[in-house]
């Protein structure tokens, strides 16, 4: 039986700076993860640059059913305590707008700092390695892993959630949590991309690859960003950040002419180009096949002087307020966060500390606190670890 003072599950990004930075402490910490490779989904994110955090990360930025729980962990470690580590490494990078910044590189050069940070420190790290029991002792936790029987006075769950499941995502935190007396939110995919079925979905299909800077809107949540038009649907960060607030049903809103009034902007190429037709004065503000589908399919193009007042509103409605209903979202297999997950009032805001059991951890994405898209949640990541880390 091995003996250990921290069990941190899950190689992630909340996990890695859980470990490094307990055993920057003093702790002997084993970290254990049942995938084959630590920090997987630190390497895919980003387009392989990874979008370590958010210059302007706030508690704003985040959903959950608590929405002061991430207060203080954020407040203890912000972004520029990280910016501050990824410097000390030199590692090159950028922001690339609204305050996200990306490595100038590759995402390993963020996982790379992580590992040789838990090397320094000592920390014991074992990929291919599964729990199959953890109990509750008097002196901590006896846990039945791959390695064998570990005895450990803190166990900390940094597992995630369900999201992108080939990079070795479970439920399993969620059934930890359960067992020592949690609640769980119901779970769903946070920032995944629109399944279009109804009459739209051919225009999506025609326009693939295709992306236009628009304001998305739906249950009082807006976020201004481009779409992109796939086969299946639409993506794109606007519609990624605004599937965090849909559910099934719901209509989602789409300015396609964010920065103008559609309706000012045609009655003045009415009276500029009144022989020119819809779809061709569409195309000063989109692509020619897009103007050209828009302008045939919408609105039966004709030249602009032939569109009654009416008319003309309507085009215009249409144009700042698209109403599309989306059949679904493509699920785990593409979403970047799973909303819902612990109920964070069973938790400490300050410690991540389970009030239930002590001794016991939930850190990152296995809580219900998602954020938004563009490295917001890798900074709570870094922030729900530290503040765990602390005192394990």
């Amino acid at each position: 039986m091995r003996t250990t003072d921290v069990v941190v599950i899950g190689a992630g990004a909340a996990g890695l700076m859980c470990a490094m930075t307990a055993a920057g402490r003093g702790r002997d910490v084993l970290l254990i993860d049942r995938s084959n490779k630590a920090g997987k989904k630190i390497l895919m994110s980003g387009g392989g640059r990874c979008n370590f955090t958010n210059m302007y990360a706030e508690p704003a930025n985040y959903a959950s059913q608590n929405e002061h729980f991430c207060k203080s962990a954020l407040a203890r470690y912000t972004p520029w305590d990280f910016i501050g580590l990824v410097n000390e490494h030199g590692i090159a990078h950028h922001e690339k707008k609204l305050g996200q910044l990306f490595c100038d590189d590759k995402s390993k050069d963020i996982l790379n700092m992580l590992l040789r940070e838990c090397r320094e420190a000592g920390v014991d790290l074992h990929v291919n390695t599964a729990v199959q029991r953890i109990e509750r002792t008097d002196d901590g936790y006896a846990l039945r892993t791959d390695l064998g029987d570990v005895v450990a006075e803190s166990v900390v769950i940094a597992t995630g959630g369900l999201s992108i499941p080939t990079l070795g995502s479970s439920g399993y935190g969620y059934e930890v949590a359960r067992q020592f007396g949690h609640d769980v939110h119901p779970t769903r995919a946070g920032l995944v991309p629109f399944i279009i079925t109804d009459g739209f979905k051919d225009l999506c299909v025609e326009l693939t690859g295709t992306s236009v800077d628009a304001v998305v809107r739906c249950n009082g949540e807006s976020f201004p960003e481009n779409i992109l038009f796939t086969h299946r649907g639409l993506s794109g960060p606007a519609i990624l950040q605004i599937s965090s607030f849909w559910h099934l049903g719901d209509a989602v809103e789409i300015d396609l002419l964010p920065d103008r009034d559609a309706h000012e902007w045609l009655q003045d190429r009415q009276a500029a180009r009144p022989d020119s037709e819809l779809k061709t004065v569409l195309g000063e503000v989109f692509t020619k096949k897009m103007a050209t589908l828009l302008g045939e399919r919408w609105f039966a193009s004709r030249p602009m002087k032939r569109y009654t007042a009416a008319e003309l509103r309507d085009v215009a409605a249409t144009l700042n307020a698209w109403q599309v209903v989306p059949g679904g979202t493509e699920g785990y297999r593409t979403a970047e966060v799973t909303l819902g997950g612990v109920d964070t009032r069973g938790v400490s805001p300050k410690t991540m500390e389970s009030r239930n059991s002590p001794g016991l951890y939930f850190i990152g994405e296995v809580l219900d606190v998602t954020g938004h898209l563009g490295g917001f949640n890798f900074q709570w990541a870094w922030a729900s670890g530290h503040a765990a880390a602390q005192v394990v």
